[in-house]
């Protein structure tokens, strides 16, 4: 039976038995198996409305990388998916996340068009719908970066920036020649080939206010057009004039629409749907977003939508149903963890309906940005709820009829069977109302389980917060109940957003230890980015954790130095979202806010696993806890803000199934390989008193 290890002293004394602990009951679900998930990427539908094409993601810890392949599909689902062709190494933004790839189908529905990187080059493909034939077309010197299919389907324009050759011989003028330091460097990393491109090692530079935002050495090249005529395969570059038509965006709406933020223009009609800023800025209006329409992108008057469906909701795509007066729109409900219905809003009639009510994500991936693809019968969107992974599934648009079209998770979902995760709605005491997803944990004695706590954001399936760092269903079906909460909004004061995280925290401990679902003297927590802030924040000013594991800087002034090389719209931002200025400006709020002045004020042993993209900035605060033997950090070689490398997420996941089993349950894994790891946890000096 699992000892509860309440004090200092009951805990070391667990540790001096060297104690191990499994579970007795049965079936756990590992790590690798979360990481191991097969994701989707943008399904998009033919022109005929018979089939629809996606990429899959597989991510392989054994070769430690992405087995990604394009699928067609039929959609009435009376045949299984076809790999037609490879889809290459994912291409990431800078944060780490995968971009959203849509393919591009041939007026005739016979091809798909898209771009990939393979033999670390991107080009333009096309792949034939039957799988017989995958081919490269651009074949370029240099990368492309965007393509466009004409309407009859025979001539492909491509844009490309600087060749890959000229891209390295920039790269190495510079490492003889020594680098320039100026806005564009980032100063606290390897200042050369750095960061981890597609397989190839880049010379990063700094392209924006927020610290994930850089590119590649060079990529501020125009672009320049091509064109191939695809029944003979001849390119030819374009001159400006011939440059394909710019895609409208929403700046360009500026002066007719106030704060225009998402837009979708109707091929057929050049009407405009919109999304525009709610008004106000208290927390309920920051992301909320109104529909409208324009008659043309000259028209000045907004034709809105009045449903409540439209108004001041959480609406992410916007699309126009191909040959109707329809715009398709999915809206996310905070009430119920986030959840997304998709609705129809007929902008000829002005009526609006539901087309289908989700239980979690319905788009086009994993997040809830991302859109379903859509015909004018129907939609093919990507299904994922806190405890199911995700799906393919088509959505009748009049009837809101769901068929499941393709499981590849469905051996997980079986296993996941053992959870029963199910949404949280608690209010604090001063009426504030917060939802979450808790794994209740799987016991054998009855007694109050520990608890581990992440906060941010919880789309989908729960792989592992934000990140995907933290095995929920691992830490379940190893006695710990793991719960996710979402944020309930994002105040501008950094403060008050801070508090609204140790409330949301204090609250729902309260209201399951009340219940003996939780023991609440054996809690932990971590995070990513925001939630990394919200942790360190709860754990410096409260007595409820017990271990901490958290991933990203918070804000500190070795921070603030090394990116204020940035300039002003990196110090606006600071101002902005921190309410800070340079640290002999506002020194008070700097005491207040950052961990690098209350070191002391962290009891409890904290497992930094940093990406080595940002490792740098919490140094003045690490260092000092790691040295005071109340913290362990782990740095991931060539990693930006999301860990993305199969055989990284896999070691983070089972560090943090490990030190919270070891801190909560006082549970020592025997693999003789873990040894040292525990020795070292042990002389850790952040247990409570």
């Amino acid at each position: 039976m699992l000892a509860t290890c309440i004090t200092r002293t009951s805990l070391l004394a667990c540790f001096a038995l060297a104690w191990s602990y499994s579970p007795a009951y049965g079936q756990t679900i590992s790590p690798r198996q979360l990481v191991e998930i097969s994701d989707f990427n943008a399904p998009v539908i033919s022109p005929d409305g018979r089939f629809v094409t996606f990429r899959l993601e597989v991510p392989s810890v054994e070769r430690n990388r992405y087995d990604t392949a394009w699928y067609v599909q039929a959609m009435d689902g009376t045949s299984p998916p076809l790999r037609v062709a490879d889809g290459g190494v994912p291409l990431r933004n800078s944060a780490g996340s995968v971009m959203s790839a849509p393919a591009v189908w041939s007026p005739d529905s016979r091809w798909i068009y898209y771009r990939a990187m393979i033999d670390d080059r991107i080009d333009v493909w096309r792949a034939a719908v039957n799988g017989s034939r995958a081919e490269p077309l651009s074949l370029d010197s240099a990368d492309v970066r965007d393509f466009v299919l004409s309407a009859d389907g025979k001539v492909l324009k491509y844009s490309i920036g600087a060749s890959r050759e000229e891209v390295v011989a920039a790269e190495e003028a510079e490492y003889l020649s020594g680098i320039l330091v100026d806005e564009r460097t980032p100063v606290a990393m390897g200042l050369f080939r750095s960061a981890s491109f597609g397989g190839r090692l880049a010379t990063q530079r700094y392209t924006g206010d927020i610290l994930w935002d850089w590119t590649f050495v060079l990529s501020d090249r125009t672009d320049k057009w091509k064109q191939i005529e695809l029944a003979s395969l001849e390119i030819t570059d374009l001159s400006v004039s011939q440059y394909p038509p710019r895609t409208l965006t929403p700046a360009d709406l500026v002066n007719l629409v106030p704060a225009p933020s998402v837009i979708s223009v109707d091929s057929r009609s050049g009407r405009i749907a919109l999304l525009t800023e709610a008004e106000g800025d208290d927390r309920f209006s920051r992301g909320r977003m109104s529909l409208s329409m324009l008659t043309d992108a000259r028209s000045r008057e907004p034709e809105r939508c009045f449903a409540d469906a439209c108004v001041n909701q959480l609406i992410g795509a916007v699309h126009w149903r191909p040959n109707s007066d329809d715009v398709v729109f999915s809206v996310s409900n905070p009430s119920k963890g986030f959840a997304q219905s998709i609705y129809r809003w007929n902008v000829r009639t002005g009526e609006v309906q539901e087309v289908v009510h989700g239980e979690g994500v319905l788009g086009g991936g994993r997040f809830r940005h991302m859109p379903c693809g859509m015909s004018a019968q129907s939609l093919a969107c990507v299904a994922e709820e806190a405890g199911r992974a995700p799906r393919l599934e088509r959505i009748d648009i009049d009837s809101g009829y769901r068929t499941v079209l393709f499981e590849p998770n469905k051996s997980l979902d079986a296993q996941m069977a053992i959870l029963t995760p199910r949404l949280l709605r608690w209010s604090d005491e001063e009426g504030q109302e917060f939802t979450g997803y808790l794994f209740p944990a799987i016991t054998s004695d009855g007694a109050p389980p520990p608890l581990f706590v992440n906060f941010y954001r919880c789309p989908g399936f729960m792989r592992g917060g934000i990140g995907d760092q933290w095995p929920f269903a691992s830490l379940a079906s190893h006695g710990i109940s793991a719960l996710c909460i979402d944020a309930s909004s994002h105040q501008w004061d950094a403060v008050t957003r801070y508090d609204e995280g140790i409330s949301a925290v204090q609250s729902v401990v309260k209201l399951l230890a009340s219940t003996g679902q939780v023991d609440p003297s054996r809690v932990g927590m971590g995070g990513l980015s925001f939630g990394n802030e919200v942790a360190l924040w709860v754990a410096a000013n409260t007595d409820l954790l017990r271990a901490l594991s958290v991933s990203a800087p918070a804000v500190t002034p070795l921070y603030y130095l090394m990116s204020s090389l940035k300039g002003d719209d990196f110090l606006a931002n600071m101002r902005r979202n921190w309410q800070l200025g340079a640290p002999d400006e506002t020194p008070e709020h700097w005491q207040r806010l950052s961990p690098a002045f209350h070191i002391d004020k962290f009891d409890v042993p904290i497992l930094f696993q940093m990406p080595e993209q940002e490792y740098p900035y919490t140094l003045d605060y690490t260092i000092p806890l790691i040295r005071a033997r109340r913290a362990e950090m782990h740095v991931f070689p060539h990693e930006p803000h999301v860990i993305f490398h199969p055989r990284h997420k896999l070691a983070a996941n089972e560090r943090n199934l490990d030190w919270f089993r070891f801190w909560l349950q006082g549970a020592v894994d025997e693999d003789p390989r873990k040894s040292k790891q525990y020795e070292r946890w042990r002389q850790l000096d952040g247990g409570k008193e």
